[in-house]
């Protein structure tokens, strides 16, 4: 695009002087920090959300905002962006200070095609372009004058490249330009936000929960972009293996103070613990001295005669001190309420295959399901995994194969959009349907005594759904379906908006269910700590099964090294891979991550059976078996027969998994 001579003659003197401003800024920013908050204070009426907050950001930190749901992190963000004023306090920010924001709730400006939303991110920039060539065309000295002024500050911004990098943008997310942003899913919407912020190459990112709807593929990819991030960033999120991996130091809004945590987060963790049992052990003292001064205060006429004045007003100043102590937000107390027991088989498919059009989502799947397994369902977003879990209930019929359903089966399901609680619905009418009480691990209990327990105080109770934060709306599901006795319990995405507190509590509940848990989830820690078994949809309607959780399937994937599968027809799928097979016979395969494990422990168990067939050997040899008639007889040689009849399974299944671990038999 032509400017005319001295739109080139400025545009080079501004390349220069970008240069040497450049230099100038890298060294500034490396003495001065990025933006800061000194004393800030903000309320809605009652409890200040942010009382006398201090905190610098830094050119270089990547910070990690922690708090529980309801706090004000969002508040808090809001303030640095610049976007609401406190009521007190200053922030502190250079003028030409550039903050790229990703929103927990997206704003009026995501809307229009892919393109225009991205195009945001260089609005102003764009439109000086559009300008600067208007005015060149002109020809007079004050046009020229003005397009040179235009082009310094599109120089000074970057902008010049700005469509370049619209395009390679929209190339890598792999979304139609022309889309509505509102038609793609909350995974896209949310990835295309963020490279709307990341895109001008801001010095500051703010980011509100940017793992939400990212499935685990992609929160990996966000947590390498994030590493390799030059400049500053702070964020929020509830997904602690992303905490783990980015945050260098962890600030925590709690009861409006905003407190600092050098270091990573296991560092924080064990101070936090610290601090509180601190904080307890001081509320504990204060508590007993303003007991005592109590007691005091309450004896005879003689003692109130000679008490002390001055120790007068130090009672007075405690119960005024007492009064004004905001104490720590309640966590949730919550159990699961149990069903009887089922039957061994929970469900069992045997050759399903499933499918819309010629797009295959399952495959030729055998799985089964027994009583006490914990199984984690993995794969990205859309490729089936809530479809699956319909599967394996029996709610959708597979297009080809067999679903056979257990015995005594109470199912409890938490599906991901919760649609089980309709937002006109009071909180109070849809905890139990409108009962007034739900018994709870063989607990009756009243409604507003139960969902105290997942932190609605009376006062709320009769709010509507709709009115709830989306950490509440969550809280309120996981009420809703652990007053239901159970003994198959499915969760999808259960940790959705859920605070850290929450989220540690709810592991530990499932750790100790005693029914069959089935669970749909993006978050890796989770996972591992509820999960013994992972299913994996690893393309073109395959699904594998690993031992473990998802760590346990990350090593195996990345030690085998598969390549990324391609997309491929239902016909594809069932006459290609034949071929492939009769092409290379070969080509020995390697031992699965469970097969590995089974060989493993064969040697233990052939062993113990070993060893428990000769005790029956032994019992059989006793005379004493047989002095009242040998009523025992018959069944100690059944037990007999059945252990060496799974001794001699066992060296079958050992002599079978050594050959094809060492290449000399086909998997």
């Amino acid at each position: 695009m032509a400017f005319g001579g001295s739109a080139s003659v400025g545009r080079e003197r501004a390349r220069n002087l970008r240069s040497a401003r450049n230099i100038i800024r890298r060294q500034i920013t490396r003495l001065m920090p990025l933006l800061s908050l000194h004393a800030v204070e903000l309320g809605f009426g009652g409890e200040p959300l942010l009382d006398a907050v201090q905190l610098t950001v830094e050119a270089d930190e990547r910070i990690c905002l922690l708090g529980p749901n309801g706090t004000g992190k969002s508040t808090l963000l809001d303030v640095l962006a610049g976007r609401r004023q406190p009521d007190n306090g200053v922030r502190k920010a250079g003028a030409q200070l550039r903050i790229g924001v990703l929103p927990q709730v997206f704003d009026s400006t995501a809307a229009g095609t892919v393109r225009k939303v991205l195009s945001g991110a260089f609005g102003e920039e764009l439109r000086w372009i559009e300008q600067a060539a208007r005015l060149s065309a002109t020809g007079d000295a004050a046009s020229a004058a003005q397009a040179d002024r235009l082009l310094q500050a599109i120089e000074a911004a970057g902008a010049w490249n700005a469509q370049r990098k619209i395009e390679r943008t929209l190339d890598e997310l792999a979304v139609p330009a022309d889309s509505p942003f509102q038609s793609l899913s909350g995974g896209q919407q949310r990835r295309v936000l963020l490279r709307r912020a990341m895109l001008p190459a801001p010095p500051l990112l703010l980011l509100d929960e940017p793992t939400n709807h990212l499935d685990i593929e992609a929160i990996e990819a966000l947590t390498r972009d994030l590493l390799a991030w030059r400049g500053a960033l702070l964020f929020t999120t509830h997904d602690r293996r992303a905490i783990e991996e980015l945050a260098t130091r962890i600030i925590e809004l709690d009861r409006g103070k905003l407190t600092s945590w050098p270091g990573d987060y296991a560092n924080y963790l064990r101070r936090r613990e610290e601090r509180e049992a601190a904080e307890q052990q001081a509320s504990t003292q204060q508590e007993r001295r303003l007991a005592q001064e109590e007691a005091w205060i309450r004896q005879g006429v003689k003692a109130r005669r000679t008490r002390n004045q001055g120790r007068v007003r130090r009672l007075q100043a405690m119960r005024a001190a007492l009064a004004e102590r905001r104490d720590a937000l309640g966590k949730a107390t919550f159990s699961l309420s149990a069903g009887q027991r089922s039957g061994r088989r929970i469900s069992e498919l045997r050759g399903v295959y499933f499918g819309y059009g010629d797009e295959p989502l399952v495959c030729a799947l055998d799985l089964l399901i027994e009583r006490g397994d914990r199984v984690g369902i993995i794969g990205p977003n859309g490729a089936g995994k809530t479809t699956l879990v319909k599967l394996v209930l029996g709610h959708l019929p597979p297009v080809e194969g067999e679903v056979r359903l257990g015995t005594r089966l109470e199912v409890a399901y938490l599906d991901q959009i919760r649609q089980a609680i309709p937002g006109a619905a009071t909180v109070y009418g849809a905890v139990a349907d409108g009962a007034d009480h739900v018994v709870v691990a063989g607990e009756r209990r009243h409604v507003i005594g139960y969902l105290a327990d997942f932190l609605f105080p009376p006062q709320r109770v009769r709010n509507r759904v709709s009115s709830l934060s989306g950490g509440e709306q969550a809280r309120l599901a996981l009420a809703k379906i652990f007053a239901k006795p159970s003994n198959v319990l499915v969760l999808d995405e259960p940790t959705n908006d859920l605070d850290l507190a929450t989220l540690e509590l709810l592991e530990e509940r499932l750790l100790d269910y005693a029914g069959t848990l089935l669970v749909v989830s993006h978050d890796r820690a989770f996972l591992d700590s509820v999960v013994t078994s992972t299913v994996v949809f690893e393309g073109n309607g395959r699904i594998g099964q690993y031992v473990g959780g998802y760590s346990d399937w990350e090593r195996h994937h990345r030690r085998c090294q598969w390549p990324a599968p391609s997309r491929l027809q239902k016909t594809d799928t069932a006459v290609s891979e034949p071929h492939k097979r009769e092409a290379s016979p070969q080509r020995p395969a390697k031992l699965s991550y469970k097969a590995k494990r089974e060989l493993d422990a064969l040697p233990e168990r052939i062993e113990a059976l070993e060893q428990r067939a000769a005790e029956l050997r032994d019992t059989l040899g006793r005379s004493e078996l047989y002095r009242d008639g040998g009523h025992r007889v018959a069944g100690v040689k059944a037990t007999l027969e059945a252990v060496e009849t799974e001794l001699e399974m066992a060296f079958e299944r050992w002599s079978e998994l050594e050959a094809r671990a060492d290449g000399s038999a086909p998997a």
